[in-house]
């Protein structure tokens, strides 16, 4: 069997698509994510998986679970994790990344966008790892215009804030490394909700200007006619073209990309073929909440606003954006219709708008309570209770697979001398003769059954 990819960022917005859509393309997967204050890897991945699988109606396999940090040497990966690296991965997938505009105390984005990747870098030539799919941005183009090619990177551009240039730098590190010698970069435009749910975890980009949408239209008592009347000048002309794409489709193209050996070794443009403008997104806001009074008065020097709280705090809010409305280049998309022509990028319309405003009100925008995992049988350490230590021939072992789907779930190689389990370690190594795929949920109730003394007769049952 293929051996697994390495991906970082999992729990990012774009990482849980990357997550989903590789499962389901049958990848092995492994993952390097932080433990917080609250969850461990694994509960941290199981509240996304298990959300996922709520939605799709089925179980998904599960990854391996890495604790470390991508900020840290090796990624913080203790020398076990490294070894299982070396042994088991072919590639790595580097989506994590810090979307801070402008440095902060904690020296973001460079900590984790540039110092991240080079601890990537050096993860890959401590464990011989040679092919590398970097997730970087369209906007290393800076304050270009025009059409930016796929093939190009530094034109000596000036750029908008830290996030631009650190990205820039950053994809220039994994160009120059010698050592990966199969090196796939995508390049995103703005990231927005999933079309068909609206879903975010992160209100930055769109979503801002949705969310203060909200607020002011919200703030508004309807006419006797039921119309909200939101007297706003806006300093634009409306028909500004904005490259924002949706986040399902984004994660759609990558894994199609990841998992097609022939398109390996390009650089993606994923921007779409429709650019969104404020003139539609403000037409959506206004049928969405039933409101007028919006008005574009063309570019000017913008000012506080002085009429209520509210709109002053719309003003602050969109400040950090101001440097993106004015410009926004073509990017060119020659690689991308090549190898994903049958993967159109949805359109962002009026009713994908409806959808983004839907999802965010009842999402509080960003403050509802986050799932929390439902709990799950203990497989790991049914396992290390059934190995019973041999000193019999290896070469006389059987080596089975074990995918267990589901909340819990996970991956195992089985080595079991005659009808005794010997070994049970995390992964499915290549040469196992067999692979056996159940969901936890059955494993667990079989095993429920057995007599706790004998669980290896169980294990040797699934034979």
């Amino acid at each position: 069997m293929p051996g697994y990819l390495l991906l970082t960022g999992s729990t990012g917005l774009l990482g849980r698509y990357l997550l989903r859509d590789l499962l389901l393309a049958n990848k092995k997967l492994a993952v390097v994510v932080r433990a917080t204050t609250k969850q461990t890897v694994q509960q941290r991945i199981e509240t996304i998986l298990q959300q996922w699988e709520q939605e799709l109606g089925m179980m998904l396999s599960r990854p391996i679970y890495l604790e470390g940090d991508v900020t840290e040497p090796l990624l913080g990966l203790d020398p076990t994790a490294v070894t299982w690296v070396t042994e088991h991965c072919t590639a790595v997938i580097h989506s994590a990344a810090s979307l801070t505009f402008f440095a902060e105390g904690n020296d973001e984005p460079w900590t984790t966008n540039l110092n991240g990747t080079r601890q990537v870098l050096e993860l890959c030539h401590a464990t011989d790892i040679c092919e590398l799919h970097y997730v970087s941005t369209a906007y290393v183009c800076g304050m270009r215009k025009g059409v930016i090619l796929e093939s190009e990177l530094d034109c000596g551009q000036s750029f908008r804030n830290d996030y631009e240039r650190s990205k820039l730098q950053a994809e220039q590190l994994v160009r120059s490394d010698p050592f990966i010698t199969n090196l796939t970069v995508y390049r995103p435009a703005v990231i927005a909700g999933d079309s068909r749910t609206g879903y975010t975890n992160t209100y930055h980009g769109l979503f801002m200007y949705l969310k203060i949408m909200s607020i002011l239209a919200q703030s508004v008592e309807p006419d006797a006619n039921g119309i909200r009347h939101t007297e706003v000048q806006l300093h634009l002309t409306g028909d500004e073209q904005r490259n924002v794409i949706p986040v399902d489709w984004t994660a759609a193209v990558i894994a199609h990309l990841v998992c097609t050996p022939a398109a390996h070794g390009q650089t993606y443009h994923l921007a779409p073929d429709v650019r969104m403008t404020p003139r539609d997104m403000i037409a959506a806001g206004c049928s969405y909440y039933n409101s007028t009074g919006v008005e574009f008065i063309g570019p000017a020097e913008v000012t506080p606003s002085n009429d209520n709280d509210l709109k002053r705090h719309a003003y602050d809010n969109s400040t950090l954006y101001r440097d993106y409305e004015y410009s926004d280049p073509i990017f060119e998309t020659a690689n991308l219709k090549k190898y994903a022509a049958h993967l159109p990028c949805p359109v962002i319309d009026e009713s994908m708008l409806h959808q983004f405003l839907r999802f965010g009100e009842q999402d509080r925008w960003g403050k509802r309570r986050p799932l929390t995992p439902q709990p799950w049988f203990d497989v790991a350490n049914f396992l290390m209770t059934a190995v019973v230590e041999s000193r019999q021939d290896i070469d006389q072992c059987q080596m089975l697979g074990l995918d267990l789907t589901g909340p819990g779930g996970g991956q195992w190689t089985l080595t079991l001398s005659g009808d005794v389990l010997i070994a049970a370690e995390p992964g499915i190594c290549e040469t196992c003769e067999e692979v056996f795929r159940l969901p936890t949920q059955i494993f667990a109730a079989i095993a429920r059954s057995k007599q706790p003394t004998k669980p290896r007769e169980f294990l040797v049952s699934l034979t």
